[in-house]
């Protein structure tokens, strides 16, 4: 634990500079030509009014879920530059390679395996095939953050909101296909209303089961997120947990399209008592693992307050969502928006230092601690002046707050929340 005022990190500032840049046009530039070539297939596939109208309606729900999975990651929010790169792929690399291997594959099967069957090489396709393709395409966006952005790859919430982003840019890719295809249909065969093949498509795919890919692939980001917390010494669990994960998102795959392709009853009997109960899992899981991120702050940040770092009640305001947002409130009221940011990035310091702390003394610690948990303590020392006055305050005004009737929570103290 270091007592000193940490030194700002060392090194040419434009150096720095031009390397992050290289990196994202490393990054960007593949993804783009992926982007590209993916919408110029779909606009194939689906025609220009097809295309536009899928398009339209794929992006409905694109909002929604990623304000959701926003939501679940508030307590230690991931970087904008991790969840653009894991929707990039999600929509661009991994529907390239979905739609490339599944078609090659399907083709196989129809040629060379059941030639006087191409109707089962499709249904075998799309059950067998399909979601080994598709799951493995799409946890390459986890496995690279995992590897090469360890340090904001703090756990199970961090695995879960980085493979939710990622389905939900494949999903969007893939919805703009399905939807388009299916108003092609409709001019095609004079199709409207409720005998619409759009209607049908966009009631199962975007109102029926929007989360139906997010929670497929959040079974890898569990996976990968538990693995982050595993003592690094114990190479082979942390290998296990994220085959254990692929695994478990490539059977559930499998067992919705096998639903999806059987008569109406079957889809809604699966659907109701198979695919429901395992969402509510996961989303206890992943609330679960938020509250657990609060704990370990509340845990581990007294160490700093008792070396100076922070005030000591902070360690309780920061272990509390709501007692947050009343600190940004203080700072926004007295000393305007960016004074707010500014707290919010002190606390999201605070909260990356704690999960930090807590990996190292469990084992885990990411490549580079000692760099990180100084850089994290000279953002808390430039901040400290606007954001420590606020937090303190938001703190005191928790404590002094009377308990809430019916066991609502801890007298005296802020509920992690």
């Amino acid at each position: 634990m270091h007592h000193d005022v940490p030194a700002p990190p060392t090194g040419d500032g434009r150096l720095r500079r031009t390397r992050r840049a290289v990196r994202t046009a490393a990054l960007a530039v593949p993804l783009a030509l992926c982007g590209a070539v993916i919408l110029a297939l779909v606009h194939e596939q689906t025609g220009p009014d097809g295309f536009l109208v899928g398009l339209c309606l794929a992006v409905l729900p694109v909002p929604l879920l990623v304000a959701a999975f926003r939501w679940l990651d508030r307590a230690a929010p991931t970087p904008w530059r991790n969840l653009l790169f894991a929707f990039g792929w999600g929509a661009c690399a991994a529907t390239l390679v979905a739609i490339t291997a599944n078609g090659l594959a399907t083709e196989w099967l129809a040629s060379s395996i059941l030639p006087r069957a191409p109707d089962r090489a499709d249904a075998l396709g799309t059950v067998l095939i399909a979601p080994v393709v598709e799951e493995t395409a799409k946890a390459g966006a986890v496995l690279l953050l995992y590897l090469h952005r360890p340090r904001d790859f703090g756990g199970v919430v961090s695995g879960v909101v980085t493979a939710g982003i990622t389905a939900t840019g494949f999903a969007f890719t893939e919805n703009i296909l399905y939807l388009g295809r299916a108003f092609g249909e409709d001019l095609a065969f004079g199709h409207s209303g409720l005998e619409s093949s759009t209607l049908g498509t966009f009631l199962q795919r975007v109102v029926l089961a929007p989360l139906a890919h997010p929670l497929f692939t959040v079974l890898v980001g569990l996976g990968f997120g538990a693995a982050a917390l595993v003592a690094r010494h114990r190479r082979v669990l942390r290998t296990a947990l994220p085959l254990l994960g692929l695994a478990a998102a490539v059977t559930l795959h499998a067992v919705w399209n096998g639903a999806a392709s059987r008569p109406t009853r079957v889809f809604f009997t699966v659907y109701g008592l198979f695919m429901l109960p395992v969402l509510c899992v996961v989303a206890w899981l992943a609330l679960w693992a938020r509250r657990r991120v609060l704990r370990t702050v509340r845990a581990t940040l007294p160490q700093y307050a008792a070396a100076g770092w922070l005030a000591p009640p902070e360690p309780y305001a920061l272990a509390c969502l709501r007692t947050r947002a009343l600190a940004r409130e203080f700072a926004r009221r007295h000393h305007g928006r960016r004074a707010a940011r500014a707290v919010a990035e002190y606390h999201r310091a605070a909260t990356c230092l704690a999960l930090l702390r807590a990996r190292a003394e469990r084992g885990a610690p990411p490549p580079g601690f000692p760099a990180h948990e100084r850089e994290l303590l000279h953002t808390l020392w430039r901040r400290r002046p606007l954001a420590s006055p606020a937090t303190t305050s938001a703190a005191l005004a928790a404590l002094r707050r009377p308990p809430e009737p019916h066991g609502g929570g801890s007298a005296g103290r802020p509920s992690a929340r």
